[in-house]
């Protein structure tokens, strides 16, 4: 049995690479999510956030572990931002699949900004899943494909989340 995620943290090269990385995750692809332009692509993909759809074995990987690697791997405190990336493309958001994962979301970003280690509140978007649109083959596997290419992604070592007192 497998699972799925959508998150999108910016620039979905970098997600892509670093998560594909983590024990338990089955297979990745990148495309655009949580926008207004059906069929969208990296020309037109009007208010979709570049996003990463990921497939993951929870026996192995949990929902939680997820964002709390991927809350290691991108700020999400910035709005519309990540790195030299501006716009609404590149926003910090967790599309939820179910009411389970919406409370895992919700509850890891309560536990993000009661750390104190970012440098600011959480901004993330938390919405419903809606279609998610495949990038074109070029974006896919970006960084194997390319290895010196662009990413603005990489894992903070001082943003590892403790869990908060109850």
């Amino acid at each position: 049995m497998t699972s799925k995620a959508i998150l999108a943290g910016g620039c979905f090269w970098g997600v892509q690479d670093l998560i594909r990385k983590q024990p338990g995750i089955i297979s990745t692809r990148v495309g655009y999510s949580g926008g207004d332009v059906p069929n969208a692509t990296y020309r037109n993909h009007g208010t979709h956030a570049e996003a990463i759809e990921i497939e993951f074995d929870p026996a192995k990987i949990s929902y939680r572990k997820i964002l709390e690697f991927f809350f290691q791997i991108h700020d999400p405190t910035t709005v519309n931002r990540q790195g030299n990336d501006v716009g609404t493309s590149y926003r910090s958001a967790i599309f939820y699949l179910n009411d389970e994962q919406k409370a895992v979301a919700e509850d890891t970003i309560a536990d993000v900004n009661a750390s104190g280690l970012w440098p600011g509140k959480v901004v993330t978007e938390v919405s419903p899943a809606g279609p998610f649109w495949e990038a074109e083959p070029e974006h896919q596997d970006y960084l194997e494909k390319y290895p010196n290419g662009y990413t603005c992604h990489f894992i903070r070592p001082d943003w590892v989340l403790p869990r908060r007192a109850a």
